[in-house]
């Protein structure tokens, strides 16, 4: 049962980082942009926990756990050079 969760959660955030890289390529404006990448950064490390549940190993969680830092830290200075246009005050 949990192989087959396990597929269909593969399956979806597939989908889901295909919708993201279209608002990633097509978004209006630069923020919608900057949210297309901090979801593409949650979605690939959601992937790499799921990797892991399925080969049974934890070998994978800190490398998620590093993906998730680096978005949020991403997503934090991009946001700052947008509302101010630099990032070190």
């Amino acid at each position: 049962m949990l192989n087959h969760a396990i597929d269909i959660a593969f399956g979806l955030l597939g989908l889901a980082v295909v919708f993201t890289l279209i608002r990633l390529a097509l978004g209006p404006d630069m923020l919608d942009r900057v949210l297309a990448l901090d979801t593409l950064y949650v979605n690939s490390a959601a992937m790499l926990v799921l990797y892991g549940l399925e080969l049974g190993t934890g070998r994978y969680y800190e490398a998620a756990l590093l993906i998730a830092m680096l978005g949020f830290v991403t997503t934090v200075v991009l946001s700052k050079y947008i509302t101010r246009g630099d990032v070190i005050e």
